[in-house]
């Protein structure tokens, strides 16, 4: 059972706009970031999580961890989109006392798992989800969205060979590849040229895909269902702020604070690009 978030390229589009909206209200950076997973996080929870946003706390539903927890916005939209809670709960994004706040908090935003601190802690919170899941033979699956900028943590490698060691094949890893973070490209600072095959050499299952085409994801996900017994890594390709063309691989834009001038700049080539869907 899925929510009722429709896979379209509209949607996204959709979920695009109330991430800038979101941002600009609360004079906010890191949008550029959040943008690059819009279309994954519409796709995990339009077609492939089991969840049951009129209940949250579900105890058979899969489990989502945002691990590069600045992207949030983006999960806000696409919750909200699907009925966690009140798309209005949005525009508070930030505030002093509101439900969304800067990172994912796990009692304070209905159909967050995980709270999200340091990077390259998500997939060791991931591990130990999943393994207790393993242990009461549950269904339910685990799903843990990192960003390539924290693979330079030794945090996330460490849990990459536990998840491997412990045998999750209920544990779904999807890698943001945009190739991009504040300091500059992340290849300078961790080499990522063979991450498929450091993946595979830690014991994981891996496949590639373009992040910002359904079809492709889909294709994916279908390759690694088909191998068993194994953690399952999802290389997904994508652009540092994906639909904005002043964001678009731009690292300095991923800490720009959007003022109203840029808002609406965004909203205008983004409202552009709906009408040509």
């Amino acid at each position: 059972m899925t929510s009722n978030l429709s896979v379209t390229v509209e949607s996204a589009a959709e979920v695009r706009r109330d991430v800038v909206r979101m941002i600009g209200m609360a004079r906010s950076g890191r949008v550029a970031s959040a943008l690059s997973i819009v279309d994954i996080l519409v796709w995990l929870y339009g077609e492939v999580l089991s969840v049951r946003p009129d209940e949250p706390a579900w105890q058979d539903r899969d489990r989502f961890v945002l691990s590069k927890g600045h992207g949030c916005p983006a999960l806000y939209a696409v919750l909200a989109g699907c009925g966690f809670f009140p798309r209005d709960e949005l525009w508070s994004y930030g505030r002093l006392g509101a439900m969304l706040q800067g990172h994912p908090e796990l009692r304070r935003t209905p159909g967050v798992d995980a709270p999200a601190g340091s990077l390259g802690m998500g997939l060791g919170l991931a591990n130990g989800m999943a393994l207790a899941l393993k242990g009461r033979r549950s269904t339910s699956r685990i799903c843990c969205l990192a960003g390539d900028g924290e693979l330079q943590e030794g945090a996330f490698w460490e849990a990459a060979l536990v998840s491997s060691r412990h045998d999750l094949g209920n544990l779904l890893l999807v890698i943001d590849r945009n190739g991009l973070r504040g300091e500059g490209a992340a290849g300078e600072i961790v080499p990522l040229d063979s991450l498929k095959q450091k993946m595979l050499s830690f014991g994981w299952s891996v496949e590639e895909c373009d992040g910002h085409d359904f079809e492709s994801l889909r294709e994916g996900l279908s390759r690694l269902e088909a191998l068993s017994g194994r953690p399952r890594c999802l290389l997904a390709k994508t652009r540092l702020g994906k639909g904005i063309s002043f964001l678009e691989d731009d690292p300095s834009g991923g800490r720009m604070v959007l003022d109203r001038g840029t808002v609406d700049k965004a909203l205008l080539e983004l409202e552009k690009e709906g009408d040509l869907l």
